[in-house]
């Protein structure tokens, strides 16, 4: 209940501050696809979703070289584009994802996370535009975070126990 009242109010922050204009909220893959969801149905503006795909975790709950798998299909140059991201930590992901996003030429960008642990944060990168929740330096899992590929169906966030 707690995530869904969150993305409730995220989204009417959206809605006013894209109230004119066209929005490509693209997600990063696999974490991300069910706060999108969620998210883009309450979206008043004009709105295309695409997907972006990069590897950090492998099978560790430690961070690792990251890995570009896939790029967007949509064009980027002069487009609003929103991105979508799962869980923000070291910063290295979303350094990377910045960089490239900003190297196609989008009218802007703008970063909405679910997620973010300040205290993991390795690299300097700006502050979300939209945020859910910051959270303590545990590993989680549930609604779309993962760990080896599992728990993401699960409907809540909770921590990994080791």
């Amino acid at each position: 209940m707690q995530i869904q009242t969150r993305i409730t109010q995220i989204a009417a922050q959206i809605n006013a501050d894209y109230a004119d204009k066209n929005i490509l909220l693209l997600c990063t893959l696999k974490g991300a696809y069910l706060f999108m969801a969620d998210l883009s149905r309450q979206l008043t503006p004009p709105t295309e979703i695409d997907f972006i795909k990069i590897s950090s975790y492998g099978s560790s709950t430690q961070a690792s070289d990251i890995t570009f798998d896939f790029p967007p299909t949509t064009n980027l140059q002069g487009r609003h584009v929103l991105l979508i991201e799962d869980i923000v930590d070291t910063g290295h992901s979303m350094a990377f994802l910045r960089k490239y996003i900003e190297s196609q030429n989008p009218a802007s960008l703008k970063v909405c996370a679910l997620l973010d642990k300040p205290e993991r944060r390795e690299v300097a990168i700006p502050p979300c535009e939209y945020l859910g929740f910051s959270i303590p330096n545990k590993f989680v899992i549930g609604y779309g975070l993962d760990y080896d590929q599992r728990y993401r169906n699960l409907p809540y966030i909770g921590v990994l126990e080791n």
